[in-house]
């Protein structure tokens, strides 16, 4: 969202080495605590949270597709769309650190108009992503209390379980950070569990089913189910001013994170449809509890469900982060009003990010849970296209730059590279609903708008904003 100045060098991206932070209104400041960094542990699993958190939500793509598609689409995607991610991911966040992560990275290749839509696509994919996690967290609870299933109390769950977490996120990045470490641990346990009570049940057979006959695949649902699953590793970039050796850490917590999510997909799901015999209808959000209850009892059921809550709260805390950071990233290079980087004297969290975030999450919330992921998977899609172009222009652009972490390929390798994953952002964006189109035009038209509405504020200078561009104007060639 917003518009930026001219090109800004990297000293501006960051706050000054976590100097006091300010303000309370556009034009007035506070002072505000230093931050403590996050170190390489809790970096590993906000990741892991923002990419998947656990297998919980991949029951969809059985259902829309058979086991064996959906064995084969964990295994392969990874290496199509993932791997490709978490390498540009790691290029850039480590040769551009600082809070507002892809936005950074457009506004220096593209300039303020592209990093303003950069800013925008995934700002909103990523709150509007933020409220499919109490909805898929009530869609478990409502295996063991039917009465979260629909109507006034389904919404009320959702309204006060978002306003809860947004809560605990206010309280601090490194509790959140320590916190995702604990919830990543516990919520893995049942599964765990899980596969060592399955493995005498394993019919290996069942592994290549290609559904039940007469089930239809679903092939949006299915491509739709694996891309939410297993996107969003970028999304880490937006909390670089608050990792401590970013250069470093980067690489590591994405190698770490990466494996440890794909591994903790497959496995369930082997163990899962090996051990059962298929029933493909009723594979869809919130089964994988009763598919616990059939291979080892309902006791393993209500574990399972606990662990998808507290797995729903570690990814809820780690994309809320995320977004939270990014609206103050954007506000310290004038893409957004200054009052946007707003910290917390009791906290030094982004207060007004996490508020601006939470109250758009509760705007889509009453969406289908199909919807919202087709709408994110569109608006991230774009935001996606976008970044790949950023990267492959900063290469071009700026070959002598220092990279701390360089993907070890030329510019005719990294056009590869990034083509593969493109076309499958392109078949997302094709095959989305006419619902999708009408919310993504929408919600992309309000971006434009923005940008320009951001422009006349500051000419007419209605609003302050951070004056990093002026000084700056050439320091984006000088890299």
């Amino acid at each position: 969202m917003g518009t930026s100045p001219q090109s800004s060098s990297e000293c501006t991206l960051l706050i000054e080495d976590e100097k006091q932070q300010t303000t309370t209104t556009c034009t007035t400041r506070t002072t505000t605590k230093k931050s403590k960094k996050l170190a390489l542990l809790p970096v590993i699993f906000l990741i892991y949270f923002e990419v998947a958190g656990g297998p919980y939500g991949a029951e969809a793509a059985v259902g829309a597709a058979g086991p064996l598609f959906t064995i084969l689409g964990f295994l392969i995607f990874p290496f199509i769309w993932s791997i490709p991610e978490a390498l540009v991911t790691a290029e850039l966040a480590t040769t551009f650190p600082g809070n507002g992560g892809f936005v950074i990275w457009a506004h220096k290749a593209f300039g303020p108009f592209w990093g303003s839509m950069m800013g925008s696509w995934k700002l909103l994919s990523g709150v509007i992503n933020l409220a499919s996690y109490p909805a898929l967290c009530i869609d478990y609870l409502k295996q063991v209390l039917p009465i979260f299933s629909s109507g006034y109390p389904r919404y009320l769950a959702i309204l006060f379980s978002t306003l809860f977490l947004s809560f605990l996120n206010y309280t601090g990045l490194t509790v959140v950070g320590y916190t995702a470490v604990c919830l990543g641990i516990v919520s893995l346990c049942p599964f765990i569990v899980l596969t060592l009570v399955s493995i005498p049940k394993i019919e290996a057979s069942r592994w290549i089913s290609l559904g039940q006959k007469g089930v239809e695949k679903n092939w949006t649902l299915f491509f739709n189910t694996l891309f939410w699953n297993l996107n969003s590793w970028d999304n880490v970039s937006t909390l670089a001013g608050e990792v401590d050796q970013p250069q470093k850490t980067y690489p590591r917590a994405l190698l770490s994170a990466g494996i440890f999510t794909c591994l903790s997909y497959l496995i369930a799901l082997l163990a899962a449809t090996g051990a059962t015999s298929l029933d493909q209808k009723k594979w869809a959000n919130g089964y994988f509890a009763n598919l616990a209850a059939m291979i080892a009892g309902k006791w393993l059921k209500y574990w399972v469900e606990i662990g998808a809550v507290l797995a729903v709260i570690g990814q809820y805390e780690a994309q809320l982060s995320s977004s939270a950071y990014q609206i103050l990233g954007m506000a310290n290079i004038g893409v957004v009003p200054r009052c946007f980087g707003v910290r917390s004297k009791w906290f030094n969290t982004p207060w007004l990010g996490i508020l601006i975030a939470t109250l758009i999450a509760l705007a889509v919330s009453y969406m289908t849970f199909a919807d919202i992921i087709s709408s994110v998977n569109f608006l991230y899609s774009l935001g996606m296209l976008l970044e790949f172009a950023s990267f492959l222009w900063l290469r071009r652009k700026t070959p002598t730059k220092k990279r701390p972490y360089k993907v070890p390929m030329p510019l005719p390798g990294l056009v590869i590279m990034c083509i593969i994953p493109s076309a499958f952002l392109v078949y997302v964006i094709v095959v989305a609903s006419k619902t999708v189109y009408l919310v993504s035009a929408l919600l992309t038209g309000i971006g434009i708008i923005w940008y320009f509405f951001m422009n006349l504020c500051k000419l007419k200078e209605w609003i302050e904003f951070e004056n990093a561009g002026e000084k700056d104007a050439d320091v984006a060639d000088e890299d």
